[in-house]
């Protein structure tokens, strides 16, 4: 993850090494070596998304300058880092360092087994909310990802996510569980909030230098103290991912990079609203594209 950037981008470089020295270990060779293992536990994952992100961000300016500022911003869960970074209103060095300890706290808030996650496929967010209050008796169910039209993310205690994928025959919706390593974006990740508060509450964060749109109200970052209190709310609040697509759609946005690694984002934005175009850009290969994808 970010090694073919490494080798063509000094800029990209740099930030693995800023990110080595914030974190006070390798976190590059993790993304370049391994192990598997340990890179996909999420206290490791979440810093190196958001450092390979980063990365591949600073290559894209280095390689293209004359494409300025974006319109706008937006990063899924853990992508909102990324994208604050991208802003200005977070520093790299803070920005990996919440993100590994975010990573902790997520998963130290429930114990293992505990918790589940599963996708709801077919129905709209009234239909989700009612299978979520018919499966809780007493638990934690309720919608955690608003991915996109006919894809809601529920979160919970393990036996009520069950009992919800049990209950969606019978309501026409098909009920996917998800290999995850902890409830994400529910009540349960509370603890984590609170962890990730106190973080927050020691750093400076500045106004972004252009509209960053927030996970839990689908409206744009406004100052720092505000941020704070978005990115606490995000942990054991809903991501609003479809609203988010609609009020950039609705700004007239035309198309966007989807920065670092993957193409999941893409994949939601097409469903969501084909009026915007996603290129995916992760590598200098993809990064060449991107003059002619924007015209």
């Amino acid at each position: 993850m970010g090694r073919a950037l490494v080798s063509t981008s000094a800029e990209a470089a740099d930030v693995f090494e800023r990110a080595d020295a914030a974190l006070g270990f390798s976190i590059r060779t993790l993304c370049f070596e391994g192990p598997l293992e340990q890179l996909t536990l999420t206290k490791f994952a979440q810093p190196a998304i958001v450092t390979a992100s980063i990365a591949t961000l600073a290559a894209v300016r280095a390689a293209h300058p004359e494409l300025g500022l974006p319109e706008f911003a937006a990063g899924h869960s853990l992508g909102e880092y990324s994208a604050l970074v991208a802003a200005g209103t977070l520093s790299l060095e803070d920005a990996v360092r919440i993100v590994h300890l975010r990573g902790q706290a997520m998963q130290d808030a429930v114990p293992q087994g505990e918790g589940g996650m599963a996708a709801i496929i077919g129905g709209d967010q009234a239909a989700v909310e009612a299978l979520c209050a018919e499966a809780a008796q007493g638990e934690v169910c309720s919608p955690a990802n608003f991915n996109s039209p006919g894809q809601i993310v529920i979160s919970g205690h393990l036996r009520a996510i069950e009992r919800a994928a049990a209950l969606a025959p019978a309501q026409k919706l098909k009920a996917i569980p998800l290999k995850v390593s902890a409830p994400f974006h529910c009540a349960l990740m509370a603890p984590a909030a609170r962890a990730v508060e106190a973080a927050l509450a020691k750093l400076t964060l500045h106004t972004p230098l252009f509209p960053v749109i927030a996970n839990v109200s689908a409206a744009p970052h406004e100052e720092g103290e505000q941020t704070k209190a978005l990115l606490v709310r995000q942990i054991d609040g809903p991501v609003l991912w479809e609203q988010t697509i609609n009020r950039m759609a609705e700004a007239g946005v035309t198309h966007a990079l989807e920065i670092g690694p993957g193409k999941v984002l893409a994949g939601l934005v097409k469903r969501i609203d084909k009026r915007i175009s996603v290129l995916s850009v992760s590598d200098p290969e993809s990064i060449a594209k991107i003059p002619a994808f924007l015209g």
